[in-house]
């Protein structure tokens, strides 16, 4: 017998483990332009200007009879589709970790969100109340199907190969949305030698994320696999069905109780996101708005964000093999801090020191996000990762309430987006801090996981 063809079953296993890898990249792929095209470059200033023009004379909306300032609308919609997703997830994440069939739920989330992404080819005129309800929807939606998707990280990826696999994630995420925004700023900058409105070649490039989240989609949902659930105690499955979102999420703080140090990471991840977050949603406004700049440069910027942070998530995976994954975030902490301090003294009509400001975001964005997430898989109890991710995820790529409603609430009083912007350093250094206090060996021995060589 030809001993070359016989494979072992651990090879098989390994095979079969690279395979459900390369197919969880590629949901990064298909939503991270969402969250790149959309959230961060388009949507922005172009819902924002839809809210300028159905405002009144003194620059105010009435959504359901409440004054708000036009400039805000687009920060309480973010803030808004948190308060969705935190009645929503816990039930979704419940529901599968009870099932242990997460794909038909990812699937669910990812094409509720990709419809409501592509509806946005019709935000056009004074139709802002169309655009926050379109945003609230996808938004909501991505929040619940990124919880599915990262529950999967410590199923198909052991300890040693987490920060490596996760940082991969990222960095196809971001390659995607460097991708597509080179096609959205050719599409745009020669929107009259298409034959296209400006505010038409916005709608489609926010309608054309859609298309691209629901096509790629495609690949994980193939090559995913479901687990079987572990045994549970009788009557709870029922009594779990039974809770209502508040209840469950209750549940689930009251679980994590017995962890109370993985409770105390997501306390620091949940102030620590918050902030990067708020930055990655409002900084096209800011640039728009308060530094006078133009859509072209603002999608330069971000398209430089994109190649950098490709770059800086595979570099800060390899530093935390050196120096643990807690160390390398809290250096990008740091990072973060004097980016957006400097970032308040940035002058008006100066596009080069946007395009710095943009390169040092992106050299910490993807980096910080990929080591918070393989950290977190770390601390989670083996059985209950949907559950605990749909906690971790509330305040994860967008979805973060509290920095946007300061944001906004900042903007409201001040009328200053540069009082809203410095106003986000808080949640930085409290983050820093908090983290800094968390023994996460001792953490992940307690949580009942292996403890890697060097975390």
């Amino acid at each position: 017998m030809d001993t070359d063809t016989v494979r072992s079953p651990a090879g098989d296993e390994a095979e079969g483990r690279r395979r459900e890898q390369r197919g969880w990249y590629f949901y990064d792929w298909a939503c991270s332009v969402y969250s790149t095209s959309v959230v961060t470059v388009f949507l922005g200033p172009y819902l924002t200007s839809v809210a300028e023009a159905a405002a009144d004379a003194d620059g105010f909306v009435h959504p359901l009879g409440i004054p708000v300032r036009a400039g805000s609308f687009f920060a309480y919609s973010i803030s808004l589709s948190v308060i969705v997703a935190v009645l929503v997830m816990p039930l979704v994440g419940a529901a599968a970790d009870r099932t242990g069939r997460k794909k038909p739920l990812l699937a669910g989330a990812a094409y509720t969100g990709a419809a409501a992404t592509t509806g946005m080819f019709f935000l056009d005129g004074d139709r802002y109340l169309l655009g926050g309800l379109l945003l609230v929807v996808a938004n909501a939606a991505q929040a619940v199907a990124m919880m599915l998707y990262n529950s999967y990280l410590p199923q198909i990826a052991p300890p040693e190969e987490r920060d490596a696999v996760s940082s991969r994630g990222w960095a196809f995420g971001y390659a995607a949305g460097a991708l597509v925004l080179v096609l959205n700023l050719v599409l745009y900058t020669g929107h009259e030698r298409f034959g296209l409105s400006e505010g038409m070649a916005v709608r489609i490039c926010l309608a054309s994320a859609g298309l691209w989240w629901g096509a790629f989609a495609l690949v994980p949902l193939r090559r995913l696999r479901d687990r079987r659930a572990p045994a549970r105690e009788p009557g709870k499955a029922g009594e779990a069905a039974a809770l209502s979102g508040f209840r469950q999420l209750a549940a689930t703080i009251r679980d994590m109780r017995r962890h109370p140090l993985t409770l105390a990471f997501l306390l620091a991840y949940l102030v620590y996101n918050d902030g990067i977050q708020t930055v990655i949603t409002q900084a096209s406004v800011y640039g728009s708005k308060e530094l006078g700049l133009g859509q072209s440069t603002l999608i330069v910027a971000v398209l430089l964000v994109q190649v950098l942070a490709v770059a800086g998530a595979l570099a800060m995976g390899r530093l935390a093999r050196r120096y643990g994954a807690k160390r390398t975030i809290l250096g990008s902490l740091v990072a973060w801090t004097l980016t957006l301090a400097a970032g308040y003294f940035l002058p008006a009509g100066a596009p080069m020191w946007f395009f710095v400001l943009a390169s040092g975001i992106g050299l910490v964005l993807g980096g910080s996000q990929a080591l918070s997430r393989s950290l977190f898989s770390h601390l989670v109890p083996p059985g209950k990762e949907a559950e605990y991710f749909s906690a971790y995820e509330v305040s994860d790529r967008g979805m973060s309430w509290l920095g946007p409603l300061l944001f906004g609430l900042t903007y409201q009083l001040t009328g200053s987006y540069r009082d809203a912007i410095i106003s986000l350093v808080g949640f930085f250094v409290l983050g820093f801090a908090l983290l800094a206090r968390v023994p996460v060996r001792r953490a992940i021995a307690d949580a009942g996981n292996p403890v890697p060589e060097r975390i």
